[in-house]
């Protein structure tokens, strides 16, 4: 764990420490697309559970918790593009679930074979990779750019298979901020070139000063 996971973890910790005590801190727009991306993958786990036989009842009470959290965040103009980002990545991949489940849904309904839709959401398309290169003089402002490389680098994991959830655009970019900060001060150049690739079936990302 990294020095800033530490801080980060010890933040937190501090935080639900405060509110035991009575004091209570508002969220963060961080904590709260945290929290909905947690309560989409549990969410994703009761309908597999419902599919599989282990409840009677789809879980119809934490879809509606999901889709008011995902209002609420859709309505709120404090988001920075980086969150805005994040929060459509979270909100296309709900959709794309909620409708696999509509699906399955309506297959039982008319008495189809719904194990292999069930099974469907575990998958992640495999498909080649080509090498990517980007360059960038300010990753801190250059979003489009930094978006650019993490799509890119998100392809690469799935082309190889590698998970890819916990790994956010924002979290992304704060690694990238803080990692090419310090490639700048050692060599003294503001740009930096990444490259992208998969090389024996694992993914490749590197970044060097671009003079």
């Amino acid at each position: 764990m990294s020095l800033k996971d530490n801080k980060l973890a010890r933040l937190a910790k501090e935080r639900r420490e405060r509110n035991k005590g009575g004091v209570f801190e508002e969220p963060t727009i961080e904590d709260r697309l945290g929290r909905l991306e947690e309560e989409i993958r549990r969410l994703k786990i009761e309908y597999d559970v419902y599919f599989n036989g282990g409840t009677k009842r789809p879980p119809y009470d934490s879809k509606m918790r999901v889709e008011s959290h995902l209002k609420r965040l859709g309505d709120d103009r404090t988001l920075n593009f980086a969150q805005r980002y994040h929060y459509n990545s979270l909100a296309t991949r709900y959709a794309s679930f909620r409708e696999l489940w509509r699906r399955t849904l309506q297959g039982r309904e008319e008495g189809r074979d719904v194990s292999a839709a069930a099974r469907a959401s575990h998958r992640q398309p495999v498909v080649p990779f080509t090498r990517s290169e980007f360059s960038c003089g300010d990753v801190r402002h250059d979003v489009r750019t930094v978006k650019s490389v993490y799509d890119a680098l998100i392809e690469a994991k799935r082309s190889c298979g590698e998970a890819t959830r916990d790994l956010s655009f924002a979290k992304f970019h704060r690694l990238i901020v803080e990692r090419t900060e310090n490639l700048k001060g050692q060599v003294g150049s503001d740009r930096v070139a990444f490259s992208i690739a998969v090389e024996g079936g694992h993914v490749s990302f590197k970044a060097k000063a671009d003079k």
